[in-house]
């Protein structure tokens, strides 16, 4: 069964953004090797709104060639938005209902790793329904005070394995953790 890996930036406070949905605290460093993660998945899990601001952006046309590469391989991964709304966008598949049946039909097909993108709303809908295998989460150096939080309102108790720590230049650190199921 292919793994879904939730890869997301976090303050140190534990947001995943700020207040008013800010990301422009994330740091995007030379050395934390995204092309090596994006070329471990091959399918990617938005909500619709991370989808209409980031499922197609596409950088300027000035952006340095490792900015414009990185959404190239982005853009190539099949792409599935869970939303209330219908949508005929043929650059992705919409999810409207059965969330639980859809996600695990989409696990039982061949292929890599499945990367939850989010955003928030989903990223707690996965985590509530404990369907996250790999909790890869990098910490930025930056107190935010108040945002939206990775983890709110938790039901019960997730156990995690930690399997790897990545220390980067900027001073973010990546802590990857497999889900320690029962």
């Amino acid at each position: 069964m292919r793994k879904i890996i939730l890869d997301l930036a976090v303050s140190l406070d534990g947001y995943i953004e700020g207040p008013n949905g800010e990301i422009d605290w994330c740091i995007m460093d030379d050395d934390m090797d995204f092309d090596g993660f994006l070329s471990g998945i091959d399918t990617i899990f938005y909500g619709r709104v991370s989808y209409d601001m980031w499922g197609n952006y596409q950088p300027e046309a000035d952006a340095a060639e490792a900015e414009q590469n990185l959404w190239k391989g982005v853009h190539a991964k099949q792409k599935y938005v869970f939303s209330s709304a219908k949508s005929t966008d043929e650059r992705a598949t919409f999810i409207n209902e059965d969330l639980m049946q859809q996600v695990k039909a989409i696990q039982q097909q061949e292929g890599k790793y499945i990367w939850l993108y989010g955003g928030a709303k989903l990223i707690k809908t996965f985590i509530h329904h404990n369907l996250i295998d790999i909790y890869r989460v990098s910490v930025h150096p930056v107190v935010l005070g108040a945002g939206n939080p990775l983890f709110d309102q938790l039901k019960e108790r997730i156990n995690l394995e930690l399997s790897e720590v990545n220390r980067f230049r900027s001073g973010v650190v990546q802590l990857i953790y497999a889900n320690a199921r029962k």
